[in-house]
């Protein structure tokens, strides 16, 4: 257990993570972070590593599994649709922004895109 211990704080320490007190509570559940097939594979193939949500799903250091693989939490942050690049685009799974903007615009009906909408990156890495 101590050895554990020691680990847990090392790397809280080394990658200075945000105390979960200091993030608003949770609005979903860290198993509905990432659920359809398509971004699912992407997801196992290391194509995408960042899920935006409107909430907040799970916190830095969680941990999750997709078809029996381990993930971690390793960020989360704010950030604006509008500052998103294609480096972003491209973590999510996608080609590039413009793909990335006309797919979630189809996936949520009604919805157009608006630069100054807020939204949390939730980054993963495998374990």
């Amino acid at each position: 257990m101590k050895g554990l211990l020691t680990y847990q704080l090392l790397y809280i320490q080394n990658v200075d993570l945000k105390p979960m007190s200091e993030y608003p509570e949770k609005t979903c559940e860290i198993d509905r972070l990432v659920r359809q097939p398509k971004l699912v594979a992407a997801v196992l193939e290391g194509r995408k590593t960042e899920q935006r949500r409107d909430g907040i799903y799970a916190y830095p250091g969680e941990i999750f599994e997709l078809e029996g693989v381990a993930f971690k939490i390793s960020g989360l942050i704010r950030q604006r649709w509008g500052d998103m690049s294609d480096a972003d685009a491209r973590a999510e799974g996608y080609p590039s922004i413009k793909i990335y903007q006309d797919l979630i615009t189809k996936m949520h009906p009604g919805m157009s895109w608006d630069d100054d909408h807020l939204v949390w990156v939730h980054q993963f890495e495998k374990l």
